[in-house]
């Protein structure tokens, strides 16, 4: 089997379990049934679905898990049977205050944590990569995030391109995804989600499948 015919596009998908102040997340619950969901209304042509991880909601502590899994998207492109295959990484977080979704569109290289996190580390102030330099220190997704945001807002959803991913968290694991993904010719964006009691599971579960379809229609 060579790469004609093989998909135009390889997504890897991560979420996150509980954390402070929110003891249901709901990127655990819709990345455990996206494969379900979306075989069942069809993979948008040209994309395949590789994986789906949920995270432990820590920085520093879960690093080791965070790397293992993106080095599994290199190497599933780099095999000479896919060396044709684009790569994104799709990372899914919550923001219990959000109204709707928010497309992040950079990291910064700064880890403070109002709260420890799942394995009890607290940061102040702390570089995620001290080779990187200052604090300030941002890194940018490659994909076009204002015209996503738009592509979904006009399909119904309620959702807005952002450039503050926090310095939780969420904006440490998409700092290191973000080096990763520059470093290795792949692609990484960050989607905060909000709470189910805010935007149902249903409605959650079809913006993945537009954010999908869209994704796979990219020229990029």
């Amino acid at each position: 089997m060579g790469s004609e015919g093989t998909p135009t596009l390889t997504v890897h998908v991560t979420g996150f379990k509980k954390f402070h102040g929110v003891s249901e997340n709901p990127t655990e619950t819709i990345v455990n049934n996206l494969k379900v969901f979306i075989e069942k209304k069809g993979l948008p042509k040209g994309l395949i679905l590789s994986s789906c991880t949920i995270l432990e909601a820590a920085g520093e502590g879960a690093l080791d898990q965070l790397y293992k899994i993106l080095s599994s998207a290199v190497s599933w492109r780099d095999n000479k049977q896919y060396n044709s295959a684009r790569v994104i990484w799709l990372h899914f977080g919550v923001n219990s205050g959000s109204m709707g979704f928010a497309l992040e569109k950079q990291a910064v290289n700064e880890a403070t944590f109002r709260w420890p996190d799942e394995l009890g580390w607290k940061p102040h102030k702390f570089p995620i990569i001290p080779s990187d330099g200052s604090i300030s220190r941002m890194r940018e997704t490659s994909l076009p995030v204002d015209d996503m945001a738009e592509a979904l807002s006009e399909m119904g959803y309620e959702v807005i391109p952002s450039d503050d991913a926090g310095r939780f968290v969420c904006n440490y694991v998409y700092y290191h995804s973000l080096r990763f993904a520059e470093q290795n010719g792949i692609r990484s964006l960050f989607v905060h989600f909000p709470l189910f009691s805010t935007i149902d599971e249903e409605t959650q579960m079809q913006f993945v499948a537009s954010l999908l379809e869209l994704l796979a229609s990219l020229n990029c």
